[in-house]
Parts: C-alpha cells; structure tokens; sequence
C-alpha cells in the first residue's frame, strides 16, 4: 500500500534513457529558444549597448519559469507534459540569466561558474539539511518539489556557463565542447553502474553535465559558420526541437518514479 502511495504522489518521471534523452534535447530547446528571444527577437544591437536584452529575457522566462512551477507544484499527480514544461522553463531562463551573469555583468565564464557551482552545492546541502535526503524518490510534496526545482535552474544556469566557457574560453569549438561533455556523461554513466558511489550524487552531476551538451549542440546548430555552427534559425531549431520532444512524450508514455529504499 505504502509503495503504491508513493507511486501515486510522484511528481517527477522515472529515470530511465528516455529521460536523459528528452532532457538533453530540453536543454539544447533551451539554448536555441533562449538565443531565439534574446538575440534574435530583442536584437544584437540591444546586446551590444547595455545588455538589457539578456536582462529582459531573463524577466520574460523568470516568469514563465516560476508560473510553471506553481502550476507543477499545486497538480495532484506527476503530469508529462506539465513536467517538461517546467524543464525547458529553467533551461531557457537559465541559458538567459547565465548570459546575462557572465557578459553583461563582466564576471566572465570563470567567475560565473564558480557562483552558479556555489549557489547549487548550497541548494544541496541545503535541501540535504531541512529534509534528510536529496534523492528525487522524495519529490512528492511542495517543499522538496520547491528545493527540486530551485536546484534544477541552479543547474540549468551552470550548465550554461559551462559550456560557453568550455567552447569559447577553450576555443575546443561547439563539437569538441559536445564530446567532452558527452565524454564526461558516459564516465558518470559508468561510474552509476559499476561502482558504488552515491547514485543519488552521480544522478546530479548527470543531470548538470547535460545541461552544457544541450548548450553547446544548441549553439552549434544556430550559430555562424564562422564561429563553428550550422547557422540554423533560432526559430526553426526551437520548433523542430520541441516537435521532437512533444513526439517522445507521446510515443513512450512515463511513468512516475518510485521510492526504492
């Protein structure tokens, strides 16, 4: 009984490989569709001046960001679509907010980074501390869903900066940026199976370490071909991008995570 109440209060999807694979393809949506309103629609002149478009489409996806979590926060059960609603809502407020932090306020990808990693360790521990665990088996009430999302757009933002440091600080390019961040993937995916480090731990540097690969496939895709991309529309990626994610949901239905210990 107790496990099929817990199944029932699940407000987040199994983690399983359609998950990591809709999540990567949520944050490259991010990145494209975040570009798409900063760069794009608000205008490379906007950014070039005082760098408000990157503070104004922070503002427009903040909002966007913390109405989905209310909404995700008040549904009775886990919902899929609602769920990468809120996803893609951090990722695409996290791809502005990063820019924002790391060029408008001239702190640079260094400084950035270091913040953002800060400020999601403390999220952490944090949640670590007020609830006992920061397992998702546990995000089934309003304040660990609070801490959950809280965390995740953290995450979402240092992913951001992350990559852009890696692919431009670097200059490893967008390609190279994806095959060390896929790299490091597939060592956490190794290390989940074979060792007996915290899964939970291993879970969130996952979830982190795609956020960048969802940056740098999503700046690869609509950039310049002199500066390495495909020269894609924003607009066309962001739509092409959400297609597939909305085909995914619809194709392999989730289920709600469970608690296992």
């Amino acid at each position: 009984m107790d496990e099929k109440k817990s199944e029932l209060v699940a407000k987040v999807p199994q983690v399983t490989l359609l998950f990591w694979i809709i999540k990567i393809l949520a944050t490259t949506l991010g990145e494209t569709g975040g570009d798409a309103v900063t760069m794009s629609w608000l205008g490379e002149t906007t950014l070039a001046g005082n760098g408000s478009g990157y503070l104004i489409g922070t503002a427009i996806f903040g909002v966007v960001f913390i109405a989905a979590v209310l909404v995700q926060i008040k549904a009775a059960k886990f919902q899929p679509f609602l769920y990468w609603l809120t996803i893609v809502a951090t990722t695409t407020v996290g791809t502005t907010l990063a820019d924002y932090c790391t060029r408008s306020l001239g702190i640079g990808y260094t400084g950035g980074s270091t913040i953002l990693l800060i400020l999601v360790i403390a999220s952490l521990l944090i949640w670590r501390w007020s609830t006992g665990s920061i397992s998702i088996d546990t995000v089934g009430t309003p304040k660990v869903e609070l801490f959950y999302w809280v965390t995740i757009m953290f995450s979402q933002t240092l992913g951001t900066a992350l990559g852009d440091w890696v692919a431009d600080t670097n200059e490893m390019g967008y390609v190279g940026a994806a095959a060390v961040f896929g790299g490091l993937l597939l060592v956490t995916a190794l290390l989940y199976y074979f060792t007996s480090i915290s899964h939970v731990i291993l879970f969130w540097a996952a979830f982190i370490l795609t956020r960048p690969l969802g940056a740098v496939v999503g700046d690869f895709l609509d950039k310049p071909v002199a500066k390495g991309g495909l020269a894609l529309s924003r607009y066309t990626a962001s739509l092409a991008l959400l297609m597939v994610i909305v085909a995914l949901i619809l194709v392999f239905p989730q289920k709600p995570a469970s608690k296992t210990h």
